[in-house]
């Protein structure tokens, strides 16, 4: 496996990472591969099945079972769940949080771990979740994590959300942020954190293209010191 050009970008929900490693593959011209989106789309399924998060056996089932694929528009990428295509209802809150729950799960992290290393087998990818860094690809050599306050992270989900036309309140979606970061940072299966070699970088106070713009920087110096 090609871990020299692989890149990772982790972080807690609404830290930018999906736009982020979407633009940045992009701009590189590599791969983009969203880990979150396929946690929420085993969560959507896991819900349309009536399966709950503490059937962790069924779980791991439905994670070799369920086909996930992802295409792209000139609107962003659609995520597809089997023929179906997921993108909007694996964004709901809802999801969100059921997705934080099963993650956590040690049959379902094998099987997308095992499912998102065969996709970067080759490198030239860009990928961002949770853990891409630290258990994914932690022998990657542009590693990032995106950080921002719990306040700034819940108003740009919020405005995300209203504009695809969904009814949602911003004191619901703060709450939910809090409570997954919780989830996220104190579990004992791969918490998120970043990694010992990720570059931090605090995307509070920046616009999208200041981040993409720092991530390219950061990737073009490390690449010339190699040797």
């Amino acid at each position: 496996m090609d871990q020299n050009h692989i890149v990772t970008i982790d972080g807690p929900v609404g830290s930018g990472k999906s736009t982020i490693g979407r633009l940045l593959a992009k701009k590189l011209e590599l791969v983009y591969l969203d880990t979150g989106a396929m946690y929420r789309v085993v969560a959507l399924e896991a819900k349309n099945r009536e399966i709950v998060p503490e059937d962790e056996e069924s779980l791991g089932k439905l994670c070799r079972e369920v086909k996930i694929s992802f295409k792209h528009d000139p609107e962003g990428q659609r995520v597809f769940s089997g023929e179906n295509d997921v993108s909007g209802e694996i964004r709901t809150p809802e999801i969100s949080m059921l997705a934080s729950k099963i993650s956590a799960l040690g049959a379902v992290r094998k099987e997308l771990v095992h499912l998102q290393q065969q996709a970067g087998q080759n490198g030239r990818i860009v990928v961002d979740g949770r853990d891409a860094g630290t258990v994914i690809f932690p022998r990657a050599l542009f590693k990032f994590f995106l950080d921002a306050g719990v306040e700034i992270r819940a108003r740009r989900r919020y405005k995300e959300l209203v504009e695809k036309n969904m009814k949602v309140d911003y004191t619901d979606i703060f709450q939910d942020i809090q409570k997954r970061d919780e989830n996220d940072r104190s579990r004992s299966l791969s918490p998120l954190k970043p990694a010992p070699d990720a570059v931090i970088v605090d995307t509070s106070e920046m616009t999208i293209e200041e981040v993409v713009g720092r991530l390219s920087l950061e990737i073009d110096q490390k690449a010339a010191s190699l040797p």
